[in-house]
This record gives structure tokens, sequence and C-alpha cells, in this order.
């Protein structure tokens, strides 16, 4: 068995491959709550991520490239401008060539 431990911060694919990562780790309850990639928040126990490591569910994965699928963000948020440079009816060919 590929012992792999939860690490809170750490991504992992799951068995139908999904990725999650490990958001917090509660000793005393004997949890490890994930987050998968769409957002969605899971509790597993111990013995379940053990048991899931051990029928090879579980492997260590690295983060997403786009990391914004489980976060709500706003533009505004994401500390840039975005400008709509669509192209209108009346603009020229020179006026088009101005926005570059």
């Amino acid at each position: 068995m590929n012992v792999i431990r939860p690490i809170v911060g750490e991504w992992y694919r799951g068995g139908t491959n999904e990725l999650f990562e490990v958001v917090a780790i509660d000793h005393q309850d004997e949890t490890i709550e994930i987050q998968y990639f769409d957002g969605t928040i899971e509790e597993m126990d111990f013995d379940s991520w053990y048991e899931h490591l051990r029928d090879d569910l579980i492997e260590a994965a690295g983060a997403p490239e786009d990391w914004s699928g489980a976060v709500d963000v706003e533009s505004e948020d994401l500390g840039r401008e975005f400008e709509d440079n669509a192209r209108t009816a009346w603009s020229t060919p020179h006026e088009r060539s101005l926005r570059r």
C-alpha cells in the first residue's frame, strides 16, 4: 500500500479522476475535509482515507493550472482591469489598428 498522508493545501486525484484539495484535518474527530475542484466540500474519516489508499483510489496530484474552478471570483477581484475590445460595426480599419 502506498502511504500518502493527507496534508492541508495539497492536491490529490480520487478514484473517479476528480481533483480535490485537503482543506482541513481534525485530529480529534479523525476527519479530513476535502474540497473538489468544482467547489464541493466533503468530509472523510481517517479510516476511509486509508481504505481508499489501500484500493489505489487516491494519488498525489499537482494543483490545477486553472485555479479558479472552485472560486467564485469577480473580475474586479483579480487585480487588473479588463477592456471591452469588441469591434463596432462603424469602426474603420484605421481605428481598429490604433487599438492594438
